[in-house]
């Protein structure tokens, strides 16, 4: 049994607007919609999980009564960071779980190819992070903004969702990190601090984000272009 964790609990500050960034529409349809709506159409999906603000849930379950989603949706609620919100959706999971992916709520346009191919890895590795590799050369910096590094930049990956896992191990993780009070930057981080090896695979250079209005222009056109 797969299970998807979409985390739609942020307040998406870097928008600007008097609206959760995911709620915003993209050619009449809100962006947490296309989200929900590509797992839901997924075959290899069996579960899914959406993490909002309890003050939103009017608004997410608008969604669901309009969209007519096929599976049935969860609602579970955000805490004060993701990594709290992330285990709240992970404890909503269903006990059978066998893989779970945690996905970003506003990266609507993650792919079937995607979504397949990170669970095919997790079978074989137990954890995986989509990504792409940087096209800019990255500069590492003091902090009064002198370069004091120049990592090559084939080791360099810009890190997307989903992010996937064996549900024993990322629930495990889960529970080390809040019995030590450590807060990660992402889950992948969670596991390595397990010490366990998080295997890197491509994503899509389309698989943004959207986080501030210059993505809303860049998310309709990928809309355009399908």
């Amino acid at each position: 049994m797969n299970s998807v964790v979409i985390v739609a609990a942020g307040k998406g500050k870097r928008m600007n607007s008097n609206i959760n960034k995911q709620y915003i529409k993209l050619k009449n349809k809100e962006i947490i919609a296309y989200t929900i709506d590509i797992f839901d159409k997924n075959e290899n999906i069996d579960e899914i999980v959406v993490v909002i603000r309890k003050e939103e849930e009017f608004f997410v379950k608008q969604v669901i009564n309009k969209y007519k989603f096929n599976k049935n949706v969860k609602i579970a609620y955000g805490g004060s960071e993701r990594q709290d919100s992330v285990y709240n959706g992970i404890k909503e999971v269903d006990l059978n779980c066998d893989i779970v992916l945690i996905h970003d709520g506003a990266r609507p346009f993650v792919t079937d190819e995607i979504i397949n191919n990170s669970i095919k890895e997790t079978k074989k590795n137990k954890a995986v992070v989509v990504g792409v590799p940087v096209k800019d050369t990255i500069k590492v910096i003091d902090d009064n903004n002198i370069i004091k590094n120049t990592p090559q930049r084939k080791y360099l990956w810009a890190v997307q969702t989903p992010q996937v896992f064996e549900y024993k191990l990322i629930k495990k993780a889960y529970e080390k990190a809040f019995e030590e009070n450590y807060y990660g930057t992402d889950d992948a981080t969670l596991v390595e601090n397990l010490g366990y090896n998080v295997k890197m695979i491509m994503g899509s250079y389309k698989n943004i984000k959207i986080t501030t209005k210059e993505d809303i222009n860049f998310g309709e056109e990928i809309l355009r272009m399908r």
